[in-house]
C-alpha cells in the first residue's frame, strides 16, 4: 500500500508560479516511476509530466519549458515547479506513482491549482 498527499496548490495569478509537493508513505520501496496529471472541468486527466526513479523526465508538450519536475529519493517526495502560469494550466493535480513491476498504480487526492488572469 502506498499513499500519496500533495500540497502546494492554491490561487495565482497568470504569470506567477506556484510548486507542487507530493509525498509518499507506506510501501515506498514498490515505487518506480511518479508523475504529475490534471484535470480541468469537464476535461480527462491528462499528463502534465513524469520522472522515472533515475531521473529520466518528460512533460506534454504545452507545459515543456514552463513546468519543471524534480524528486527527492531521500524524502520520498516528488516536485513540480511550475513558472510562468497560464489560466489554461487551471485544473486539480493529481500525483501518480507506478510500482516496479507496472502493475499497480496509486493516485493522490488533488491539489486546486487557479489561475487568475
Amino acid at each position: 500500500q502506498v499513499q500519496l498527499v500533495e500540497s502546494g496548490g492554491g490561487l495565482v495569478q497568470a504569470g506567477g508560479s506556484l510548486r507542487l509537493s507530493c509525498a509518499a508513505s507506506g510501501s515506498i520501496f514498490r515505487i518506480n516511476a511518479m508523475g504529475w496529471y490534471r484535470q480541468a472541468p469537464g476535461k480527462q486527466r491528462e499528463l502534465v509530466a513524469t520522472i522515472t526513479l533515475g531521473g529520466s523526465t518528460n512533460y506534454a508538450g504545452s507545459v515543456k519549458g514552463r513546468f519543471t519536475i524534480s524528486r527527492d529519493n531521500a524524502k520520498n517526495t516528488v516536485y513540480l515547479q511550475m513558472n510562468s502560469l497560464k489560466p489554461e494550466d487551471a485544473a486539480v493535480y493529481y500525483c501518480n506513482a507506478e510500482s516496479l513491476s507496472g502493475s499497480f498504480q496509486w493516485w493522490g487526492q488533488g491539489t486546486q491549482v487557479t489561475v487568475s488572469s
